[in-house]
């Protein structure tokens, strides 16, 4: 807050708003007035003079701000770009805040300029399309999110397509947007003061597939009317001008381009650009103006044909090249086709010139400057060559022990009980836990392992064999061995991802206090499916409300399977109920309810365990179960007819013990990575690595030609790349292939970017950390493929 208030409008800065919290309203926030008013009195404390803000992320006005004295509402909108009914839902909240005495400002949407012409038809007074330059996420600076299904990992691109790539290219929206920033500049304070009028039904006939005209009404007069082409085709309609019945005039044909919007002026007074007069109508959008001693130039732009017409409240004389100029009726009207370049000079009696330039949309979307003569000058973006090219000539390889830790200066350490890796100092990176499987009389040999509330990659060994790679998302998951054996010794390789900025409920690793690890592993040496035999009853009340037992004569209850009665309500509050026996020779018991779409809450011995979530179906019943006893399982469900119920598992087994962990940033890896170096031997494309297996990949990269490095493509399959340059991870990739690869967004999954600045004298030194992360094949990387940026 210090620097913001050093930095504010006032006292000589540039922050002209604050903004106090992001979508409170996604939150479980219970009372957003009172929070927001605290962090308000924070602001305050500090000295902020400018206006603070907090945003709806859903709408959520009241949720997002308490409505709280002093904090302005604002709204994010991420809504279809072509949904016809979008001005509706603007103008609603346009209303809404209006009559609490605030301005609309939309603080996050779309990125696509035909959106923001919309929103700027509504009235909005801020338009801020997210993300504007893209990025990248260096380092393991990578986070998880809940873009996916619900779990996401973003990539190490952090790329919406922005104006702006990763790289730095200007990319074709740029010019969209400077386009637009034109029009608002054209037109100044009258537009940056005008108020909404709404949607008119002025177009003749029904054009589908075309939302508005949405007209904007502009301070001091004039309003500008948007069209909106909702279609991949371009669209010719006819509207009718504002006034033009009256004034005996036809109405206006517009052409419109698949997928745009166009804001035409109607009834505009002239003043603006400091004469006498009015722009009656247009057909062509005015894009860019520049006024100055002499007058003033105003560029237009159209599609096929184009027409302006203005009403002149002194005589003038007028020229046209490559356009018609006639006067009729007391107004000016100049058509042109924009295929041609066309210009209008209006000489005054006063000696200024008013200058018009007509031209078409792509010449107006590279139009660079305007001049008080008239004169204009474009740019056109850079052509850059998608050509590969052999970057690294020569590649080597050394296997490495994919269950070993690569430990940092402390070596392992012993832990009491698994714990959390930030609790033991680790936030990025790698940790390999370590556990031994208790030795118990008549155990029976293992199945699988479960692991506890794990996150966020987690590859398994037992007894150094690969068991499988598992994404768990802070819930737990079993892992099943290829092949019964008896397991002594336990490792986890674990990788922090990144943490999350969100706090969604249906997964514990995407809470904002979530942590990275896990909190244990268990060797199962029993699967039992105890979907069947469940006995049965209604209950009167939601899930979890009733008592476990009812007083109902258990021996008249019917006998199911789990979720298999047939209700009469819906939804169906029905209460299941069974015993299962446990072995004596276990200590560790969970249940999972796999394929689960109800709501249900889970007694054990009759004591309430809590509510199962879908997400996170496994529930760790040990601590209610007396080894060798049978145990009464009793589950409340709310079903919706026709969604599965799932079937019930229970895993058996014995709790690991004799905990280690060891970790490593990326120091210590890239340390690892050159230690075994020399041990390195020729590799060439396609490798393959056995499934569990890890690799350095080592290769000496030059710079590009022009300098600016490298854009390069990961082809393979079944592998996690982690890919270093000149000491600094540039790049995480995980490649198609396997079940446990998460959903991946935010930007390119199977690229990393090489920046030109830094490689040394036009090399770089680059290595890779291979992960094999499918259990069913071989990884295989097939190719890298440098493309200059």
């Amino acid at each position: 807050m210090p620097i913001l208030k050093a930095n504010q409008a006032g006292e000589g800065g540039t922050v002209i708003a604050v903004q106090l919290d992001n979508e409170l309203d996604f939150y479980g926030c219970g009372d957003p007035r009172g929070y927001m008013s605290a962090l308000r009195d924070m602001a305050l404390e500090c000295g902020i003079t400018v206006p603070l803000f907090a945003c709806a992320g859903q709408g959520g006005i009241v949720q997002a701000t308490g409505l709280a004295d002093g904090v302005m509402p604002t709204c994010n909108f991420y809504p279809d770009n072509r949904d016809p009914e979008l001005e509706a839902k603007v103008l609603h909240y346009r209303a809404l805040l209006e009559e609490r005495g605030y301005p609309l400002l939309v603080t996050e949407t779309n990125r696509s300029h035909t959106l923001l012409r919309r929103l700027l038809s509504c009235g909005v007074k801020l338009l801020g399309p997210y993300l504007q330059v893209s990025g990248t996420d260096f380092g393991f600076t990578n986070a998880t999110n809940n873009w996916g299904r619900p779990l996401a990992f973003l990539t190490s691109d952090y790329d919406f397509g922005g104006m702006i790539s990763p790289e730095g290219h200007i990319r074709e929206e740029a010019y969209e947007g400077r386009l637009l920033s034109r029009l608002i500049a054209a037109y100044g304070a009258p537009l940056a003061r005008a108020a909404a009028a709404g949607v008119r039904p002025a177009l003749a006939g029904q054009a589908v597939g075309v939302a508005g005209p949405a007209a904007l009404k502009l301070h001091g007069g004039g309003s500008l009317l948007f069209l909106t082409n909702l279609t991949d085709d371009d669209k010719t309609v006819t509207a009718a001008v504002p006034g033009a019945e009256e004034a005996g005039r036809e109405p206006a044909t517009i052409t419109i381009p698949a997928g745009k919007s166009v804001a035409l002026p109607y009834g505009v007074p002239l003043s603006i650009w400091g004469f006498a007069g009015t722009i009656v109508s247009s057909t062509a959008e005015l894009h860019m103006a520049v006024t100055g001693t002499e007058g003033a130039a105003l560029a237009f732009h159209a599609e096929g044909e184009g027409t302006v017409v203005l009403r002149l409240e002194e005589p003038a004389v007028i020229a046209a090249e490559h356009a018609s100029a006639i006067r009729r009726d007391g107004d000016v009207v100049v058509t042109f086709d924009s295929g041609r370049e066309a210009r209008c000079l209006i000489r005054f009696q006063d000696g200024r010139l008013l200058r018009l330039i007509m031209t078409n949309r792509l010449k107006a979307l590279y139009m660079d400057e305007l001049k008080e003569d008239g004169s204009v000058r474009l740019v056109k973006p850079p052509q850059r060559s998608n050509a590969a090219e052999q970057a690294v000539q020569e590649w080597r390889r050394c296997d490495v022990p994919p269950a070993l830790p690569t430990a940092g200066p402390d070596g392992c350490k012993k832990l009491a009980s698994p714990s959390w890796l930030e609790t033991e100092g680790i936030y990025r990176g790698y940790a390999w836990y370590g556990a031994t499987v208790p030795s118990r009389p008549g155990r029976p040999p293992v199945k699988g392992v479960l692991i506890r509330r794990g996150s966020d990659v987690i590859s398994l060994y037992a007894d150094g064999r690969y068991a499988g790679t598992v994404v768990p998302g802070g819930s737990s998951r079993y892992v099943p061995l290829a092949a019964e054996a008896p397991v002594e010794r336990l490792a986890a390789r674990t990788e922090i991802w990144g943490h999350s900025n969100f706090d969604d409920i249906r997964l514990p690793g995407l809470r904002l206090s979530a942590m990275k690890g896990m909190k244990g592993m268990a060797a199962i040496t029993d699967v039992r499916n105890v979907s069947g035999n469940w006995r049965v009853r209604r209950t009167a009340g939601p899930a979890g409300q009733a008592e476990p037992e009812d007083g109902i004569d258990s021996g008249l209850l019917p006998v199911v399977s789990f979720g298999g009665w047939l209700s009469a309500d819906h939804p169906a509050r029905e209460c299941y109920s069974r015993t299962v026996p446990t072995s004596e020779a276990a200590d560790s018991w969970t249940l999972h309810f796999d394929g689960l779409q109800s709501l249900v809450r889970l007694y054990v011995n009759g004591r309430d365990t809590g509510e199962v979530n879908p997400f996170d179906p496994y529930v760790d019943i040990t601590p209610y179960v007396v080894p060798g006893r049978p145990v009464k399982l009793t589950v409340y469900a709310e079903r919706m007819l026709g969604l599965p119920a799932g079937k019930v598992l229970l895993y058996e087994g014995v709790e690991a013990a004799d905990w280690t962990l060891g970790a490593a940033g990326e120091r210590e890896l890239l340390a690892q990575a050159v230690d075994v170096r020399d041990r390195a031997a020729l590799a060439e494309f396609p490798l393959e690595l056995e499934p569990g297996g890890t690799a350095w990949l080592y290769g000496t990269c030059d710079n590009s030609a022009g300098g600016k490095g490298w854009r390069v493509r990961v082809d393979g399959s079944g592998l996690k790349l982690t890919v270093w340059m000149e000491g600094r991870i540039v790049g995480r990739i995980w490649t198609p292939g396997g079940d446990a690869r998460p959903i991946m967004t935010g930007g390119s999954p199977d690229t990393f970017y090489l920046p030109g600045v830094w490689f040394r004298d036009r090399r770089a030194e680059l290595c890779l950390w291979l992960e094999a992360v499918d259990r069913s094949r071989p990884g295989r990387l097939n190719a890298l493929t440098f493309v200059s940026v």
